[in-house]
């Protein structure tokens, strides 16, 4: 299990050398510990995918429950365009699904903070847990007012 010099250097050629030798099944020569590593990184990074895409999503759903003059075709299309992200990341993703309780209450500790900025609102007007679970706020009928969180 040799490590080779290119992935400190050239990342891309580190790539390319690993996938010619693992698909000419030469398993002794490819770099086994940094292509493990590899592969755990990709599956943090479609963690933090989902987590940024859920962020964006409560944000304007904040936006939109509590700036309601504000309610707008751009920030229902954000939210649209969320949604689709959000569906179609899980669809390619879906050994995510088990993660969605923490990913949706660390998504909304952003949201929040994202939304406070956004709308100069203060922090007290903005709810301290997720208020609403994945289902609805992914439901494409979903539009908070202020009668209903």
């Amino acid at each position: 299990m040799p490590q080779s010099p290119l992935y400190e250097t050239d990342f891309h050629a580190w790539a390319k050398e690993q996938a010619a030798l693992l698909r000419a099944g030469k398993l002794s020569a490819a770099d086994i510990e940094n292509i493990a590593e590899e592969i755990d990184s990709m599956g943090r990074s479609e963690k933090r995918e989902l987590i940024s895409r859920l962020s964006i999503l409560l944000a304007h759903l904040l936006k939109w429950r509590f700036q309601p003059a504000l309610r707008g075709n751009s920030r229902r299309l954000s939210i649209r365009e969320q949604r689709l992200r959000i569906e179609r990341h899980l669809e390619d993703n879906p050994s995510l699904k088990a993660m969605l309780g923490a990913a949706m209450s660390e998504s909304c500790e952003l949201a929040v903070i994202v939304a406070q900025r956004e709308t100069g609102l203060g922090e007290e007007v903005f709810p301290s847990t997720c208020p609403w679970p994945f289902e609805k706020a992914i439901a494409g009928d979903f539009w908070p007012d202020a009668a209903q969180p």
